[in-house]
C-alpha cells in the first residue's frame, strides 16, 4: 500500500472539488477512495464507492438543484482533517426554494479526512429537512417565520 504526501492546499482543494462537481452534476464518486465512509444525516453511514453513490443518489432524488456558496466557507484543517462550515441554496423536486438566511434550511458543516488524493471519511451534518415540513414535530415551523438565520 502506497502512501501519497500531500499539502494542506491539496486537501483543501480536493474538499473544495467535491462541492463544485456536486452543484454542477457532476459525478462526485472518484474523489472518494474505494473503502470510503459518508454519514448524511436521516440516510447513515454509506461505506464504499457503491454505497456512496446509491446515498447521492437518494439524495439527488429529492434535489432539483443545489448550490454551495463555496467563496464564503469557513476552513478549518488539521493534518488530514479538512472541515469546511458553510451555506446552501437550492430547490427540492417538489418545488420548494430554500436559502439559508432566508429559510430554515441550508446551513451544514462536512468534516473530511482526505489522505493519498482522495476522501476517506466525509460527515455530512444539517438539518435534511429542505421544505421545512417536518412541522408535526417541529411547531414553530409552521409560521413560516426565520429566526436570526
Amino acid at each position: 500500500m502506497e502512501t501519497k504526501t500531500m499539502t494542506d492546499e491539496q486537501r483543501k482543494s480536493i474538499a473544495l472539488e467535491y462541492f463544485r462537481r456536486m452543484d454542477r452534476g457532476d459525478s462526485i464518486i472518484e474523489l472518494f477512495d474505494d473503502h470510503a465512509q459518508v454519514f448524511f444525516p436521516k440516510w447513515g453511514i454509506a461505506t464504499g464507492r457503491a454505497e456512496i453513490e446509491t446515498l447521492f443518489g437518494d439524495l439527488l432524488g429529492i434535489l432539483a438543484e443545489v448550490n454551495h456558496n463555496v467563496a464564503y466557507t469557513n476552513l478549518v484543517q488539521q493534518g488530514d482533517l479538512v472541515v469546511v462550515e458553510g451555506t446552501t441554496s437550492g430547490k427540492t423536486m417538489s418545488g420548494v426554494k430554500w436559502r439559508a438566511g432566508v429559510t430554515h434550511a441550508g446551513r451544514w458543516c462536512d468534516v473530511f479526512e482526505i489522505r493519498d488524493f482522495k476522501i476517506q471519511r466525509c460527515f455530512i451534518y444539517l438539518d435534511p429537512d429542505y421544505e421545512g415540513a417536518d412541522t408535526d414535530r417541529y411547531p414553530w415551523l409552521a409560521d413560516g417565520k426565520v429566526r436570526a438565520l
